[in-house]
């Protein structure tokens, strides 16, 4: 797996992958696009930080060829959804969401995916905004602004696919980390989406994206987050991660960045893909997440 590159450069003004309320405070209006990526019932919601522009997760920003959701789309429709929300590639983009850090992660390694690093997540996004006194103001019916020149440059290995997971699970050198809660990793929770069979891939390890955030939804600070993704994965540095559709996964992604990880992936098709009947395997019980770390030499 290719290392992943660095987080964000220098002419972009950002201090790293994740900025606070007050950091983007001082800057908003003054060339920091941002945008809103609340997905579900959190989606178009009554209000919006001033300015955002929503990245539609549900809707162009996914590949609906697709038999799960939230597939990455290709190059050409990326770039073009892009475009279409005002984006050059020297902007600086600021990605949030209405739950705190739950789909704004998904926004932030897809651009980044498509080559772009110019981005962070808004720590604890909407609800530390308004907790801090910050304005809001009502959502429009969509961007009508001016188009932007975006153009998507895919990275490979940042997102991939069933087959590249699979060697990941028989790799000693790489760990595959599940977001989704203990319960359904365990298989006594069922999915929430129809059809799938409940549990886990054998090998992988449970590491709740809930786990890596403190009181009010933002992130732990960098020691928390790497003990806790060493007490998942051991000693590897090559980490694979998997949810219930690749969103959530993608907030383990943002706390091994910021843990100081390199080699990083996120599983695309994840549950709703190997989930699926089939004859991929499946494991259930929580005895796997204790076996992934003692199979890498951990304690």
């Amino acid at each position: 797996m290719n290392a992943t590159p660095s987080p964000t450069t220098a002419a972009s003004g950002l201090p790293g992958p994740l900025v606070g309320t007050d950091w983007l405070a001082a800057r908003r209006g003054t060339g920091v696009v941002l945008f809103d990526a609340s997905v579900g019932a959190h989606r178009g919601a009554a209000r919006r930080i001033p300015g955002a522009r929503p990245f539609d997760l549900d809707g162009e920003l996914s590949d609906h060829t697709s038999a799960v959701p939230h597939t990455m789309p290709g190059a050409q429709q990326f770039t073009e959804a892009v475009r279409a929300l005002g984006v050059h590639d020297t902007d600086t983009v600021v990605v949030y969401d209405a739950q705190g850090i739950y789909s704004s992660a998904r926004a932030w390694w897809m651009l980044r995916a498509m080559g772009f690093d110019r981005v962070a997540v808004l720590d604890g996004g909407l609800p530390a905004w308004t907790a801090a006194g910050h304005p809001v103001e009502p959502v429009p019916a969509a961007y009508d602004g001016p188009r932007g020149t975006f153009t998507a440059r895919p990275r490979p290995g940042l997102i991939v696919d069933t087959e590249a997971v699979t060697a990941a699970l028989a790799d000693p050198a790489a760990a595959v980390l599940d977001a989704r809660t203990r319960e359904r990793y365990a298989g006594t929770a069922p999915e929430p989406r129809p059809g799938l069979r409940g549990g886990h891939m054998p090998g992988s390890a449970s590491l709740p994206f809930g786990e890596l955030q403190a009181d009010g939804g933002v992130m732990r600070p960098a020691d928390e987050l790497r003990t806790a993704f060493e007490a998942a994965a051991g000693d590897r540095e090559q980490l694979y991660f998997s949810c219930g559709s690749g969103v959530t996964a993608c907030v383990l992604a943002l706390g091994a960045t910021l843990a100081g990880y390199r080699d990083l992936a996120v599983y695309d098709g994840s549950w709703s893909e190997w989930g699926l009947p089939s004859d991929r395997p499946v494991a259930t019980g929580e005895a796997a997440t204790g076996e992934a770390a003692a199979e890498s030499g951990s304690p």
